[in-house]
């Protein structure tokens, strides 16, 4: 049995310590704030609650096989889980506005004929097939197996872009997929939706941002009853069975080195845990930035995702009951100035105090500039939401406004990562699982395979399995 320390209580490190101690390994989870989660907040006042992270769960088949492999009960005994029908309403620059059906290819092409004219279905369905081609080039590699001890060169973008005529360029970017196979921009702007809601910018995302649009539309959306801080619940509460300690309000200010490998952390208080091996659940620059891992003359911080992007959410609170036919998810595309947004309106009362009241959520992508008017930007995601909720503005009792700053204050960086994408010269890959110094991991969203909810929980499990299994360890079968 190992003595193992896990940095952080997010979700991807949590997972990674259930994984482990129910392999018999003895594991203490420290944690600097006073909860566990991490990206997975909740906002609560005068009966409204809100996520402040993530509010659709794609790929639930990652926490089933958590959940699978570390106790009797089954995910969807310990939380409910439900599609989110249509998967997405969206409303585009021009007015123009699609509903589009959860997981349901057919329903899409069709949804999207309907709204925007014979043949859009089409193109967009044609861009799939290329999209599967890119997912299945990708899927083993960056999502279910470790990364190779030497991975060699970047891998290249699998994208089979359309490359018609003599002079042509192949496409390398979300948004040249766009402009070139899409030829409508309003199935443009909803191809660049998808980068957005992900932290990619579509100018700048290779074209292997592809698999974001198919991984939703293939697999479908689905919503936890009590929104996603319930999933944190659930992770945190499979933890405590498997008897993983948690220990709040602990900062983890060094990892301790002997002969060249990790073997325990000292804390804030200047008290030390030894460790066989150190799960870190942090953001990797962050580690190294505040200097948590030591550095040797010459050494390099590892490689980690550099796509700069943070997050706005602005915390709705408005009287009257959501509306017959509101959709839980509006993507407001940009307009007139104005970023593109995401409005979430589950219908749940566990969220609100009562029927006559509605939670709504609003965010964006940013980049995390200091000294923006952050209230000013909430203005404008405000008016945006305002052509996906009725009357907001007369609705509207009070908000919520969370900066980039406020998640760097929780989870330890402004930047939100995004999950790996092949391309790019290798710029959007995570850091490798494995740190520099033996015994020292990296789980959650800054390192394989990268940012979200199931990409979380798929580094905790590949971490789990690394230690475990060790060399022979080759991912999920």
């Amino acid at each position: 049995m190992a003595r193992i320390v896990v940095i952080g209580a997010g979700l991807g490190a949590m997972a990674a310590a259930a994984r482990l101690a129910v392999a018999g390994h003895r594991v203490t989870v420290y944690e600097r704030t006073g909860t566990y989660g991490g990206a997975v907040g909740r906002h609560e006042r005068d009966g409204f609650a809100f996520d402040t992270g993530p509010g659709l769960l794609h790929l639930p088949a990652v926490y089933r096989d958590l959940f699978v492999k570390t106790g009797k009960k089954s995910l969807e005994e310990c939380v409910t889980l439900t599609q989110v029908d249509p998967a997405s309403r969206h409303v585009f620059a021009d007015g123009t506005r699609v509903d589009l059906p959860n997981a349901s290819r057919a329903g899409t092409v069709a949804a999207l004929d309907a709204a925007l004219g014979a043949g859009a279905g089409e193109r967009w369905g044609a861009f799939l097939v290329r999209a599967r081609e890119a997912w299945d080039a990708t899927r083993r590699p960056l999502l279910e197996e470790p990364r190779p001890k030497d991975p060699g060169p970047p891998p290249a973008d699998p994208y089979p872009a359309l490359k018609t005529g003599l002079l042509r360029r192949p496409t390398t970017t979300l948004a040249r997929i766009g402009e070139r196979e899409l030829r409508d921009p309003r199935l443009a702007a909803l191809l660049d939706g998808y980068a957005w809601s992900y932290g990619f910018d579509p100018a700048t995302a290779p074209a292997s941002a592809a698999v974001l649009p198919y991984m939703e539309q293939s697999f479908g959306s689905w919503y936890v009853a009590g929104g996603l801080r319930a999933l944190a619940d659930a992770v945190y509460e499979r933890c405590r069975e498997r008897r993983v300690e948690f220990v709040f309000d602990a900062s983890v200010t060094d990892v301790l080195e002997e002969d060249g490998r990790a073997v325990g952390v000292r804390l804030a208080d200047g008290t030390t845990a030894a460790a066989d091996h150190v799960v870190s659940g942090a953001p990797v620059p962050s580690l190294y930035r505040d200097h948590v891992v030591g550095r040797h003359d010459g050494d390099e911080v590892p490689h980690h995702q550099a796509n700069g992007t943070g997050r706005v959410t602005v915390c709705l609170a408005l009287r009257g009951p959501r509306e017959a036919g509101a959709a839980h998810r509006t993507v407001v595309h940009a307009a007139e100035g104005r970023p593109t947004v995401t409005v979430l309106r589950p219908d749940d009362p566990a969220l609100r105090p009562d029927a006559e009241h509605e939670s709504v959520t609003v965010t964006a992508t940013v980049r995390p500039l200091p000294g923006r008017d952050w209230e000013a930007f909430a203005d404008e995601l405000a008016g945006a939401a305002g052509r996906a909720v009725p009357g907001l503005a007369e609705r509207l009792l009070w908000r919520h406004v969370r900066t980039p700053e406020d998640v760097r204050r929780d989870t330890g960086a402004a930047e939100v990562p995004g999950p790996a994408l092949a391309g790019a010269r290798g710029l959007l890959m995570p850091s490798d699982n494995r740190s520099p110094l033996p015994g020292l991991w990296f789980a959650g969203g800054w390192s394989h395979p990268g940012g979200g909810l199931a990409h979380a929980g798929m580094s905790g499990a590949l971490v789990a399995g690394l230690i475990v299994e060790g060399a022979d360890f080759r991912g999920s079968q």
